[in-house]
């Protein structure tokens, strides 16, 4: 088969480290790819964005199967283009896609079919989202969150704890802060408990979860600073236990595929259910419509079956036949990030010790790398993540850590707690 993967972050790179394993499998393209990944597969230059050229190189080189990385050319209908063309592609149409795309389609369709998630209120104007921000604090929230309605690079959400700081960010958000993903804006009251990743394979007659996971997304330690894209992930969460399991599967995951077929959504690719557990009750954050990145690289590490297959079987409606094979270990990977992330930071810097840290046998996925006169260099705010596996969670970060104090580059760091949740629960 020939495979084409959009994107170019670490979950693309996680993809192809896994594709690239299928005996199903002769050549992966990337469009656009990073330095790492063109190790792996033949980078080719299109944006992920350029959806027409992305369906004329499918179909000029008779590409079997393309996996979407990415969020954005899923809500621009890349989809709904290939599936025009008869070209078979992993992932929802553009309608599917405002589980993602738009915070408050997600919110009434959860609504709608009784799955559980934080009670909130959608507003189009300035004026009438700060009064019900000052009235819920008057009522005595201990903190609220405020999102952007569309997409903005992870960016759009804030966590306030006092409404100074809360109609601060309303202001950016209806002053165009976020272009045009700011115009509505859903605030939420703010769940606490401890989150967790769920990612389902999903073809719109049948639902099937991977490996559970928790992504750590403040930049500093113990879970303090800016929110980012994630600063490492661990599988599996074990708060997400056997009791958590059910009540996810019978209150959000059925539900969600009620829900598709209810609505007649055109949904052949994956959900990441963003999960918060309080006492042992999940509810739902968040809906995104690709797979979670970080958490991608941690499932991926400890998935043992034939990836090609899964998601082929996926995107022809046929995941009732696919096998999925899992081992029990759990597996950890770090970000590596630029010096100024998640604000501004520079890039250009040699990256130096990655074929140290592949010597220890973590398996190192680029995020943001570029090749600048044939050395790596950083070229993103995340830039890497370095991945193992290991008997236990304790095994897994001694071994992700051994390798991160491998790589060096100008500014480069990460977070030294990244699985150390886990470890509490003895596991």
């Amino acid at each position: 088969m020939r495979i084409l993967v959009i994107g170019s972050g670490g979950r693309e790179h996680a993809l192809i480290w896994k594709l690239k394993q299928s005996p199903k499998v002769d050549t992966i393209y990337c469009a656009p790819g990073n330095a790492g990944i063109a190790a792996d597969a033949k980078c080719v230059a299109i944006e992920v964005d350029e959806l027409e050229k992305l369906a004329d190189f499918a179909q000029a080189n008779q590409i079997d199967l393309t996996v979407v990385g990415p969020e954005a050319p899923l809500c621009d209908g890349i989809v709904d283009q290939f599936r025009t063309r008869k070209l078979a592609i992993f992932g929802p149409a553009k309608v599917a896609a405002q589980l993602e795309g738009s915070k408050d389609f997600a919110k009434e369709f959860m609504l709608k079919y009784h799955i559980p998630t934080a009670k909130s209120a959608t507003f189009k104007n300035e004026k009438d989202a700060s009064e019900y921000v000052k009235n819920e604090f008057l009522l005595g929230v201990k903190g609220i969150v405020i999102k952007a309605d569309g997409l903005a690079a992870g960016k759009g959400v804030l966590v306030a704890d006092g409404e100074a700081e809360a109609l601060a960010f309303l202001h950016d958000c209806f002053d165009g802060a976020f272009g045009a993903a700011g115009a509505k804006v859903l605030v939420e009251e703010c769940l606490y408990g401890e989150e967790a990743s769920i990612l389902a394979l999903c073809d719109g007659k049948t639902i099937v979860p991977l490996v559970s996971s928790q992504d750590h997304k403040r930049v500093g330690d113990n879970d303090t600073g800016l929110n980012t894209g994630g600063m490492g992930a661990y599988s599996p969460a074990p708060v997400v236990d056997q009791q958590v399991w059910q009540k996810i599967n019978e209150r959000i995951l059925q539900p969600f595929l009620h829900g598709v077929r209810a609505e007649k959504l055109d949904f052949r690719g994956v959900i990441f259910v963003g999960i918060m557990i309080c006492d042992t009750e999940p509810k739902v954050l968040e809906f995104n419509v690709r797979f979670g990145d970080p958490e991608i690289q941690p499932v991926l590490r400890r998935f043992d079956g034939d990836l090609c297959d899964v998601l082929s079987k996926v995107a022809q409606g046929n995941l009732s036949e696919a096998k999925l094979i899992w081992s029990d270990d759990p597996a950890v990977s770090v970000v590596i990030a630029s010096g100024g992330y998640p604000g501004k930071y520079q890039k250009g810097f040699e990256i130096k010790g990655l074929a140290d840290a592949a010597a220890t046998g973590a398996v190192v996925f680029h995020a943001g790398t570029a090749l600048k006169d044939g050395k790596i260099v950083n070229s993103g705010g995340r830039v890497l993540g370095v991945s193992a596996r290991g008997k236990n969670i304790a095994e897994a970060i001694a071994k992700a850590y051994e390798a991160v104090d491998k790589i060096s580059f100008e500014g480069g760091f990460c977070r030294r707690d990244i699985g150390a949740k886990a470890l509490k629960y003895n596991k």
